[in-house]
């Protein structure tokens, strides 16, 4: 069995479930340090983490997401005209 005080490591799907706890600061110090070490030596995750923070960035940027006055009805009017499927 091993010391208590080793961190055991993190599987993909574990630090996905708690990415957002993370990133809002919302874990313990010993979960926080599991999940950097596992950031540090797996890319996949380390990606994940990078595009979900990119996200939440973008979101945050009123800027980023304001379309230009009259778009909705512009692109409204367009799928109407290529007979989009309408749900």
């Amino acid at each position: 069995m091993p010391p208590t005080n080793q961190l055991v490591d993190l599987d993909c799907r574990e630090l996905w479930r708690e990415l957002v706890n993370y990133m809002e600061g919302g874990l313990t110090p010993g979960m926080r340090e599991r999940i950097q070490l596992h950031l540090r030596g797996c890319r996949q995750c380390q990606s994940v983490y990078d595009g979900s923070g990119n996200v939440v960035r973008l979101l945050g940027d009123k800027k980023a997401i304001e379309l230009p006055q009259g778009f909705s009805q512009r692109l409204h009017a367009r799928l109407v005209q290529s007979g989009a499927p309408r749900h």
